[in-house]
């Protein structure tokens, strides 16, 4: 790939002000109140696709909220390379711990990204990242160097599960054939340490409902004599783990990956300070399941998270009340071959089974998905290595993430291609946090890599 560096040098500004112009559209998927920004979103979207060069592209409407298509065919005997990424982006609350308005993106400086960064909600997850492709596609077309076919889909549920996403696969698997697919909606190790990910947990993410007696109680008449179901929630999801951190819902293990002594040496070998990373946090421990690192912890064993709770007066000052009602959402963090209906099943099942009486409990499924690996020797794998090679000047290191992206799992049992994830972000970028930041380098960076991946590609496929 000739002249890119120069080529980004000389549109880096632009490619800026582009981004920065996203980032102020509130694409919030969960909250309806911001339909409009969302499909606003959708049609920048469509507009930056044209502008790069497709061919063709189309907002395919959904139940819900539109995916971006778009397409350059060169040759139908060469490769094709289908780009997923999405256009949404989590609520911002807390606004308070916000330093700057979430949706008003602004560049600042950082110990770890000195040259900048830029700081709105969606700058990493995952508006920053994805545009990183389209500014790559941009370069390819603009100097004749697109190597191979290119294919984008873009969309606007992700944030909420990808809701319609399977049904569109489904339906378009004609229009969506690919030889890989890339997505870069992760992070690497350090900016001096590129890392590829090989490998996501699965999610099974539920919603409990705790109900006592049919209205809120004066808790002077009432205390002691009739069941809290807040008193009683928070002993239900105390009882989820042991003494030693791990879950206590029978059969929730079965299907657990344990890897091996030598698998989990290697992955030690990834650079990890243990005081650098209590430092950012702000903690003085680490705390997890017994047995295993940090590191471990966080990527290759299953975990269950409370991520809300709520119920009775939370007002200021004072209402002395028993709840009527107590809720709690729930996330479980899944390992690959622990099938996510499986252990949503096993989380109601087990769940209802502890509810002592003077209480009745509901348990409601939101979303989930299966994990996923990749394994480092096909082509794809190698020839982002070969990418990250050139412009790091260091082989990436394989990976295994904390976090979660559904649809790859579906992706491969649909449309029966592996999936590459090339992410650029750091874990200290703050997403679904306030705060949440890109750094200009990454940003720069990832769009200077991107375009090799599609070179070395289409060259190891002939």
């Amino acid at each position: 790939m000739q002249h890119i560096q120069s080529y980004i040098e000389e549109h880096k500004d632009r490619f800026l002000n582009e981004l920065i112009d996203l980032l102020k559209i509130p694409s919030i998927s969960a909250d309806s109140a911001y339909k409009n920004d969302v499909l606003k979103t959708a049609d920048a979207i469509k507009t930056s696709l044209e502008l790069a060069g497709c061919d063709h592209v189309e907002v395919c409407e959904t139940e819900g909220y539109p995916i971006v298509y778009g397409e350059k065919i060169i040759d139908k005997n060469l490769p094709t390379v289908l780009v997923y990424g999405h256009y949404d982006v989590q609520p911002p609350d807390p606004i308070e711990l916000w330093t700057s308005p979430p949706f008003e993106p602004v560049i600042k400086a950082t110990e770890l990204h000195p040259e900048g960064a830029i700081f709105a909600r969606g700058a990493c997850d995952d508006k920053g990242q994805m545009y990183m492709h389209v500014k790559a596609m941009e370069f390819m077309t603009k100097t004749n160097q697109l190597p191979c076919n290119v294919k984008f889909m873009i969309e606007g549920e992700e944030e909420v599960g990808s809701v319609n996403l399977s049904k569109f696969v489904k339906n378009n698997q004609k229009k969506l054939k690919n030889d890989v697919i890339l997505i870069s909606d992760t992070g690497m190790i350090a900016k001096d340490v590129p890392s590829i990910t090989t490998g996501l947990r699965g999610l099974s993410y539920v919603e409990v409902e705790v109900t006592g007696p049919n209205r809120d109680l004066h808790s002077g008449l009432y205390g002691g004599a009739v069941a809290n179901p807040i008193n009683v929630l928070t002993k239900m999801i105390a009882s989820l783990h042991d003494e030693n951190n791990h879950i206590t819902i029978p059969g929730f293990y079965d299907k657990v990956e344990n890897l091996s002594d030598a698998e989990r040496a290697e992955m030690a070998k990834a650079p990890f300070s243990l005081e650098d990373y209590k430092k950012a946090l702000d903690i003085d421990a680490v705390y997890g399941e017994e047995g295993y690192t940090t590191n471990e912890r966080n990527s290759i064993r299953p975990t269950l998270d409370v991520n809300g709770i709520w119920g009775g007066y939370t007002g200021e000052g004072a209402k002395t009340v028993i709840a009527s009602k107590a809720y709690a959402k729930i996330s479980m963090r899944l390992v690959p071959h622990q099938d996510w209906e499986d252990i949503t099943q096993l989380f109601k099942t087990h769940f209802e089974s502890i509810a002592p009486a003077g209480v009745k409990v509901k348990v409601k499924p939101h979303h989930g998905g299966q994990g996923y690996v990749t394994p480092i020797d096909s082509i794809g794998y190698q020839a982002a290595s070969k990418a990250y090679q050139d412009t790091f000047g260091t082989t990436p290191i394989p990976q295994r993430s904390g976090g979660s992206i559904p649809i790859v799992s579906l992706f491969e049992q649909e449309l029966k291609s592996k999936t590459i994830l090339m992410g650029f972000g750091l874990n200290s970028d703050a997403i679904h946090s306030p705060n949440e930041h890109y750094g200009v380098w990454n940003y720069f960076k990832g769009i200077e890599t991107i375009p090799l991946f599609y070179k070395y590609f289409t060259e190891l496929s002939k």
